[in-house]
């Protein structure tokens, strides 16, 4: 019964992290423009904030790219999940993940990850993965996960952290053994979420976009396609999300 209500609240947590996938920055959008968040002056929608969020000009961006603000993977906004964000050298291309989950996603699909980085927390800045101190299973929301994965670059912080919030200190292994253990339920909760996402998706893009024969190998590319050739009129940010899945899937 505890596994069923966790479940549910983690898709519910989920759902309004979809609903505020983009984080626009005065004057410009995460994702490098602004569709129907931001008209004309207006002022975006105040969202709920995260505590996984920072505002797109503290988030660094190693990725390079039309979709480098993308989670190569799970094609989500990186600054709207940038304390778990983790970045590596994929064939000699950097390639930035919102999640640990993400990383692991990647790796079973044979990419060979080196040179591993991880957001401290604490600073915001990218330190190697291997000398974090990795909180597991603290009261925050995880990201792509039932289980939360945060990392630091001191064992102090990591230990306060733990203190004030739950959760395990570990390292760099243990945070990956532990995204490892959760990774098949995480992605079956994932992936009936995201099959909701991509039917609505589907339906918005017979309404509200331009048609397209392009074929993408990721949401993240699907999402970039759209917002530069503005493919769609007036998405807000949950309606792109969907809209991608959708692309990317069919």
């Amino acid at each position: 019964m505890k596994k069923v209500l966790l479940a549910l609240l983690v898709l519910a947590g989920m759902t309004s992290i979809a609903n505020a996938e983009m984080k626009c920055a005065p004057g410009k959008c995460a994702a490098g423009k602004c569709g129907a968040a931001m008209k004309s002056g207006n002022k975006p929608k105040k969202m709920t904030k995260m505590f996984q969020m920072v505002p797109a000009d503290k988030a660094t961006i190693l990725q390079k790219g039309d979709a480098k603000m993308f989670c190569p993977e799970c094609g989500m906004t990186l600054p709207m999940f940038y304390k778990t964000n983790h970045a590596a050298t994929v064939d000699g291309k950097v390639k930035q993940y919102c999640s640990i989950h993400c990383v692991v996603e990647d790796m079973k699909k044979g990419s060979k990850l080196e040179d591993i980085k991880v957001v401290d927390v604490k600073s915001l800045k990218f330190i190697p993965a291997e000398k974090a101190f990795y909180v597991v299973g603290s009261s925050k929301k995880g990201t792509m996960t039932m289980v939360s994965k945060y990392a630091f670059a001191n064992k102090v912080d990591a230990e306060a952290f733990a203190k004030e919030n739950g959760g395990k200190v570990v390292d760099f292994k243990g945070a990956l053994k532990a995204a490892e253990d959760d990774f098949d339920k995480d992605s079956t909760m994932i992936a009936k979420k995201q099959k909701m996402m991509a039917q609505k998706g589907e339906m918005m893009y017979g309404k509200m976009c331009q048609k397209t024969d392009k074929k993408f190998a990721t949401t993240a590319e699907a999402k970039a396609f759209i917002v530069e050739n503005k493919l769609c009129k007036d998405l807000n940010p949950k309606q792109l999300q969907a809209v991608g899945l959708y692309l990317k899937s069919r």
